[in-house]
């Protein structure tokens, strides 16, 4: 456990090294996690030896707390239901079918490769099927990569975790036999799923109607309207776990809540809660770093290296590869979402779950995901930016069918049937009338890149981004789009 001066010095570590090295990771094939978990190997005891951490360490169990919590509660904010009912088909897809068919594929490769049990092996699969937003991070932001992929991909990283959360939880109960008859088990289950969120979900709902009140009264300053929105994370933690359900599943609902009723929380609450998460991540990453410095050397590396490959480089992109078969897409867009789905931070979070639970041989369980994110974290994080790269050179070659989308739900919607066509001759027709039509340019960015014709007065808009234009428009004539 670091004293205060290695606290106060891992805290100036994270802020000052973040900011000198947000520019670097603008740039090269690296990453923050990459950094700041070498960074704890580094000064873990098999480097040099400034920071000891052990799996039961409170400051560690105090930080990831922290960084989950925040993270749940904003993906749940950020959830827009319009849009993911448009995208419904995505995580009805990755995360349904395709997270079981990862789960049992991992959960095999652990048993064979690792010698763990069924509970064990069921446990890992699911930790390990968990996509981590913080290292896809750099993808989902390159508009190198075109929207529709973009956005599956985050739709899957924002919903992953509260998906798999439940599950490992049921299976860590299972594990520890805490609920024997039908009548405990109804009871366990319904703490979990039915009172601990119902808590959470009070509590966002309560707390974000009531700073809107007062501040509509007595005007809140944006200081303290961001203060109150952590204040809200904090509590519906205590609250789900204060009635006997999980802290964690209570902080997603009181996020939800305040999506589901519109209850809008400053923007300042939203950047000051991303910037606390962010320091609370990367400071979980140097903890982690120097914890599984002295972990890695209790496994023999060869199987587990073995395992990691299979978990990285087969069990996702088989499976997504399965249930996005029906997906209009090239092949190198589905070799892309399959590619990334990188293990993180909320696979080691859902590890040392493992260890405060109490479960058998979880030392051990967390040094093999542990290994697992580390290479992940190295390949995903290298490749991200050859990949985007990649795809972007591949874009300007040829057109591509996700192209034309701009959601990930337009991927599975069939060819669009007739439409209403105008012939060159009848389009100059109308430009030459008193009200002359809105042209759109809508073609590819290879089409647009090697024909220099442009029609006169037209709009440039990719086909990706067509509805946010439509959108932003006072549409009071027609629109004809030129897409060839």
């Amino acid at each position: 456990m670091p004293d205060l001066l290695s606290a106060f010095a891992l805290f100036a570590t994270v802020l000052t090294l973040s900011a000198l090295a947000s520019g670097l990771v603008e740039r090269a094939p690296i990453s923050f996690p990459m950094i700041f978990l070498g960074l704890g190997f580094l000064l873990g005891e098999r480097g040099f030896g400034i920071l000891s951490v052990g799996s039961h360490d409170v400051t560690l169990e105090v930080i990831a707390t922290l960084s989950l919590s925040f993270v749940l509660f904003l993906d749940a904010v950020k959830l827009r239901f319009d849009e993911v009912g448009q995208d419904w088909r995505v995580p009805a897809l990755s995360l349904g079918p395709g997270t079981l068919l990862i789960i049992g594929m991992v959960a095999l490769a652990s048993s064979v490769l690792m010698g763990t049990g069924l509970i064990a092996s069921l446990l890992v699969g699911a930790i390990l099927s968990s996509t981590d937003p913080v290292v896809l991070r750099d993808v989902v932001r390159d508009t190198r990569i075109p929207r529709s992929i973009r956005r599956a991909l985050s739709v899957e990283a924002g919903m992953n975790d509260i998906v798999v959360l439940p599950i490992i939880l049921v299976l860590i109960a299972i594990s520890k036999a805490e609920a024997g008859g039908v009548m405990d088990w109804l009871i366990f289950l319904g703490q979990l799923f039915i009172v601990g969120p119902a808590a959470g979900f009070a509590v966002g709902a309560v707390g974000s109607w009531l700073v809107n009140e007062v501040d509509a009264r007595f005007r809140i300053s944006r200081e303290y309207q961001a203060l109150h929105g952590v204040g809200l994370v904090l509590a519906a933690f205590a609250a789900g776990t204060g009635v006997g359900g999980d802290g964690f599943l209570a902080a997603f609902a009181a996020g939800l809540a305040v999506s589901v009723l519109n209850h809008e929380l400053c923007d300042c609450f939203l950047e000051y809660g991303e910037v606390t998460a962010e320091i609370t991540m990367l400071l979980a990453f140097i903890l982690f770093g120097a914890l599984l410095s002295t972990l890695v050397g209790t496994i023999a590396l060869l199987p587990v290296l073995l395992f990691a490959l299979i978990v990285i480089g087969l069990a996702r992109p088989l499976a997504l590869g399965l249930v996005l078969l029906p997906a209009t897409m090239s092949r190198g867009a589905r070799a892309f979402i399959g590619w990334f789905g990188p293990r993180g931070l909320n696979s080691l979070l859902f590890a040392l779950l493992l260890v405060h639970g109490g479960i058998a041989d979880a030392e051990r369980l967390l040094t093999i995901i542990g290994v697992v994110v580390i290479v992940s974290v190295v390949a995903h994080g290298a490749s991200a930016a050859p990949l985007a790269a990649w795809y972007g050179r591949v874009r300007a070659r040829e057109t591509l069918a996700e192209e034309r989308e701009g959601t990930a739900a337009g991927l599975f919607r069939p060819e669009a049937g007739e439409v209403l066509r105008l012939t060159p001759e009848e389009l100059a027709g109308q430009l030459e009338g008193p009200a002359p039509p809105i042209v759109l340019d809508v073609r590819t960015s290879s089409q647009y890149d090697r024909d220099a014709t442009r029609i006169p007065g037209s709009v440039r808009a990719l086909p990706d981004r067509v509805a946010e234009w439509a959108a932003s428009q006072e549409l009071d004539r027609l629109v004809v789009a030129y897409c060839t």
